[in-house]
């Protein structure tokens, strides 16, 4: 027997499973670097692919705006924007730099939560400089042009208005967007409601390029890369991070160029085969991806590329954070059963988009096939039955469970980490 650790907020949930389980997993872990991560981006940020050094394109700005990640991303910025803002006061000594916090549809931000991402300096440095982007106040935002698929492009005013826009970020498999990380700085993470909702339809969503590690033919990806032209976003650093959340590898310069340098490095970390099984354990990666219920399927997403039809999904996520969002939550939970929920949402028009949407069609989309047992945080059980699934206290019931289901010589397949793999043969 072998213990498999399963990723849960800040700790793991461990199961015993025969020696021969499928433990499906990236190898990003061997990119380990005896180099700290500000020196990894300091390097990269030396050599920018396809782009000026960024001290280059500072000089004559009076003004930029860094795109930073929210508190529900990973991303390591004490290692990137001490890099990045030497390099900016390089160039231009009194350059007057803005941090926008790019919380595309997320609840804002804390002040702690800001604090605790950028560290006591950088934040004390910056707290009178922090702008909090809001997807739901038009006033703070403006259209900019329009996307190929159709809906007005609207963004941030304080990135429309920057001399230089430029953007931190991380590198990962994402579920719909096929990876996350550069023109996503834009569009979702500075863009109005309007847009994002439009980007994110029902049709869009139901496409089979609109899936983990695909850019090619991807209609999200092709009107988000539109948005990040539109905004003039100049200059990116996205990083890749291993299962400790340490950065271990960087790419700097121009968003398109050096993004897809970085998500074709990756891929090769992780893209692993299926393990076909009639049960598929998952997670998203604990904290800070599982705090909420919106979050929890991209996690799922692996799971059920290599579950079997009709199999049990046991997905792990502490919820601590709730639903993620009520519209998110509302959508499923008011409706009688998960297959009605799913033809509304293919049935909705790309301006009738609501929002969260797309979170809960993949979510519908992955239960109305499987059996999904939710691991979750006790005092968020009532949500879990809510969006149609079954909850449990902790992985031994859940898998105790699953077996009672699928039946004693059930086959499994273990995610550690759901987020972090791309499932497909």
């Amino acid at each position: 027997m072998k213990t498999v650790k399963f990723f849960y907020a800040h700790t793991t949930q461990d199961l015993e499973v025969p020696d021969d389980t499928p433990v499906l997993t990236s190898n990003v872990d061997k990119l380990a670097s005896d180099k700290k991560g500000i020196e990894i981006v300091r390097e990269a940020m030396e050599h920018p692919i396809d782009s000026p050094r960024l001290s280059e394109l500072a000089r004559g700005k009076k003004d930029c705006v860094i795109i930073i990640s929210d508190h529900t991303r990973p991303v390591p910025s004490r290692d990137i924007l001490p890099n990045m803002i030497r390099e900016l006061r390089e160039g231009s000594p009194e350059i007057d730099i803005t941090l926008l916090v790019s919380t595309g549809f997320h609840r804002p931000t804390t002040t702690a939560e800001l604090e605790g991402k950028l560290g006591k300096e950088l934040y004390e440095e910056f707290k009178d400089r922090i702008v909090v982007h809001d997807a739901h106040n038009p006033a703070t935002n403006v259209k900019v042009g329009v996307l190929p698929s159709g809906p007005d492009c609207i963004l941030d005013k304080v990135a429309v208005n920057a001399s230089l826009l430029i953007a931190e970020g991380f590198i990962e498999p994402h579920f719909f967007a096929g990876f996350s990380g550069g023109r996503k700085s834009i569009l979702p993470g500075v863009a109005d409601a309007v847009t994002v909702m439009g980007n994110h339809c029902s049709k869009f969503i139901d496409s089979p390029f609109s899936r983990t590690g695909i850019l090619d033919h991807n209609p999200m990806h092709e009107d988000m890369l539109a948005a990040a032209r539109m905004a003039n976003l100049a200059y990116i650093v996205n990083v890749v991070i291993d299962e400790n959340k340490k950065t271990v590898a960087a790419f700097a310069g121009n968003f398109e160029t050096a993004h897809r340098k970085g998500c074709d490095f990756i891929a090769e970390y992780v893209c692993v085969k299926p393990a076909y099984a009639d049960i598929v354990i998952t997670t998203n990666g604990g904290y800070p991806l599982d705090q909420n219920a919106y979050q929890s399927p991209k996690g799922m997403t692996a799971a059920e590329a290599t579950v079997k039809e009709n199999g049990v999904i046991i997905m792990l996520a502490s919820c601590s954070d709730g639903t993620g969002g009520d519209f998110f939550y509302h959508i499923i939970a008011d409706e009688p059963d998960i297959e009605t929920a799913y033809r509304k949402f293919l049935a909705t028009p790309q301006e009738k988009t609501a929002p969260d949407q797309w979170c809960s069609q993949i979510l519908a989309r992955i239960v109305r096939r499987h059996k999904v047992i939710f691991v979750a945080n006790a005092d968020q059980k009532e949500m879990i039955e809510g969006l149609k699934m079954e909850y449990a206290p902790d992985l031994a019931t859940a898998y105790g469970r699953a077996r009672e289901i699928m039946g004693e010589d059930a086959s499994l397949t273990c995610i550690p980490n759901g987020i972090s793999v791309v499932v497909r043969e």
